[in-house]
């Protein structure tokens, strides 16, 4: 294009009127209004969503809250009739057991000394009941002796009707009080037990040497009784027996053995009955004489007879697997054996069993004291008289 048509158009806009520049312009400051009202639109909506996201957290928090405060009557209401409940008796706590309070030595003193008198009292009731009884049997025995004639008919019937009157008078009427037994008369029963022991001894003593002599006496005119049964022939243990006896009669005392026998129902055990006041030198013999060689000692026991107590040792030879039984008697109320633990040590706790249970004292025990029972308890359970401090224990 040449210069002079470029400005000739230049001419022809700069010559253009106003009004036909006028729609241009209008048409493009509504553009610009309406990009400025798009972008003011979205940045609404931008504010918008973000307050929407910032509201939901805290009315979630809120529904939380009041979904909490709608429960808590409900829990509550719930909880009332389980507290208003009355706690049954298995809910309640257990009272406390009362302390009780402790016993004074003056206390344990009085209870003691009254048992023991409560137990001398029961003795002598024993005694007096024995002899009452005795006398009773007697007395009766005499009556029953001479019956008087004409009475035959009616004395079947008279234990029947005196029975119920014995009954009520048994019933209401106390009981006698029990003289006391002196020394005299106990001394007296017990020398009688032991003559009765000593005389059924002897006796057994003399049926077993006769042999047959009643049966062939019964039956001398021919009857099958005649014939004599055949002697019995000596115990095996015999030789040894009396060669212990005779040892202990020339070299201990010649009065150091009162009693020697066989056990034949323990397997014809040799069996000693010792002087109280030889014992020790005797338990000697056995264990250090070479012909005995007892070094050891299976056991200790203690036996109430009640005229009499007993400490039975059994001592063993352990080469010849040879073993004896040895008694030592000893008085009933003040019991007292010479202890064996220096000789053989097995004896130790034996012969501290026997004083706790029985009350034999043992002089010589190098720790004499009770091994079962509690140190203050009260008498000795084993003995025959013995009454417990408190009947439920």
């Amino acid at each position: 294009m040449s210069e002079e048509n470029k400005r000739d158009d230049d001419n022809t806009i700069e010559n253009k009127s106003p009004e036909a520049q006028a729609p241009a312009e209008a048409a493009a400051a509504e553009a610009a209004d309406q990009q400025e009202a798009d972008a003011a639109k979205e940045q609404a909506n931008e504010e918008k969503q973000q307050e929407q996201a910032a509201a939901e957290p805290v009315a979630d928090s809120a529904q939380t809250e009041a979904e909490d405060v709608a429960a808590k009557p409900e829990a509550q209401s719930a909880e009332a009739p389980a507290a208003a409940t009355p706690p049954t008796v298995e809910d309640a706590a257990p009272a406390p057991a009362p302390e009780r309070r402790k016993e004074t030595d003056e206390e344990k003193a009085a209870r003691r000394k009254a048992t023991l008198e409560a137990r001398e009292a029961a003795k002598v009731a024993a005694a007096l009941a024995a002899a009452e009884a005795a006398k009773g049997g007697a007395s009766a025995g005499a009556a029953s002796a001479q019956p008087v004639a004409g009475d035959t008919q009616a004395t079947p019937a008279a234990p029947a009707s005196a029975a119920p009157a014995a009954g009520e008078s048994d019933a209401s009427a106390p009981a006698p009080e029990r003289r006391k037994e002196t020394d005299e008369e106990k001394a007296a029963r017990r020398k009688a037990a032991l003559e009765a022991r000593e005389a059924a001894k002897a006796a057994a003593a003399q049926a077993a040497a006769q042999g047959g002599a009643p049966a062939t006496a019964a039956g001398g005119d021919g009857s099958p009784g005649g014939d004599a049964p055949p002697p019995k022939p000596p115990s095996p243990s015999q030789p040894r027996l009396d060669r212990v006896a005779a040892m202990l009669r020339e070299l201990v005392a010649e009065d150091a053995v009162e009693e020697a026998y066989i056990n034949e129902a323990n397997d014809h055990l040799p069996t000693l009955v010792i002087k109280n006041d030889r014992w020790e030198q005797a338990a000697r013999l056995f264990c250090d004489h070479a012909e005995l060689g007892c070094k050891y000692l299976r056991n200790v026991s203690g036996v109430d007879y009640e005229t009499h107590m007993e400490v039975v040792y059994y001592p063993w030879n352990m080469n010849a697997r040879e073993g004896y039984c040895v008694k030592v008697r000893t008085d009933r109320d003040n019991p007292s054996v010479a202890s064996a633990t220096p000789i053989w040590e097995t004896a130790n706790w034996n012969e501290r069993e026997i004083y706790d249970l029985l009350g034999v004292d043992f002089p010589g025990h190098p720790d004499l004291r009770r091994i079962m029972m509690p140190d203050d308890w009260v008498g000795h359970p084993l003995r025959k008289d013995y009454v417990p401090l408190d009947p439920e224990v």
